[in-house]
């Protein structure tokens, strides 16, 4: 299943990875709070820092309406 990860840092900064399978999104939530966070993402490590909690969209997004 996949769906939109959404990722808060602690610079107030937020990041939306979308299309993103659920078990990454978990992968992800382990690290939660951790200095560092990576993942595997489209066949690269990819580094987002420190990162606090998160929300995961089971759908796409419409970014033309919102939530």
């Amino acid at each position: 299943m996949k769906g939109t990860a959404i990722l808060y840092q602690p610079d107030q900064n937020i990041r939306f990875i979308e299309d993103i399978e659920k078990e990454k999104f978990d992968e992800l939530l382990k690290q939660c709070g951790g200095p560092k966070c990576t993942n595997h993402l489209n066949g690269q490590l990819v580094g987002f820092g420190q990162i606090s909690p998160m929300l995961w969209h089971e759908e796409d997004v419409d970014w033309d309406y919102g939530y």
